[in-house]
């Protein structure tokens, strides 16, 4: 059901100021920045990696409850999405199997869909649908590139 990493998302305060900082780190610029509802980045992302992964950040008032990391003591850190084929199948499969539905399926936008469960063990495990991924995926083998490059 996992395919693969399709985006590491992580929730911060100021997603351009975490955009910003990570394009010194990385030295490149975010490929896609989305506005949020007062015309500041609510959501910043880079293509990194040798498979050109996603690592996104997203303004932290859009968090599910408990996931945001904020000075009243909740869960930091980076929200994961597996990609899978059918994502409502996957949910729902999730939820039979005993997690807990955290983030609803949401689209946000076209080719991004999102949801998140709570495993039985508490653990945060995002799934998505990703056109990114599956275009990466029919994209040319990374031993190929390798053997041009």
């Amino acid at each position: 059901m996992l395919r693969g990493i399709a985006t590491v998302n992580c929730y911060v305060e100021d997603p351009a100021a975490a955009a910003a900082w990570y394009t010194e780190v990385l030295g490149i610029e975010p490929y896609f920045s989305r506005p949020g509802p007062d015309g500041r980045p609510a959501y910043v992302e880079f293509r990194i990696g040798d498979h050109q992964q996603e690592l996104g950040f997203i303004d932290r008032r859009f968090a599910p409850a408990g996931l945001a990391g904020d000075a009243a003591g909740r869960v930091g850190g980076a929200l994961v999405h597996w990609h899978v084929d059918e994502l409502e199948t996957a949910v729902a499969r999730l939820v039979e199997l005993g997690a807990t539905p955290l983030l609803p399926i949401t689209e946000h936008g076209p080719g991004f869909v999102t949801a998140s469960v709570v495993d039985p063990f508490g653990n945060v495990l995002g799934v998505m649908t990703n056109v990114h991924y599956l275009d990466m995926l029919a994209g040319p083998a990374r031993d190929e590139l390798v053997q041009e490059g």
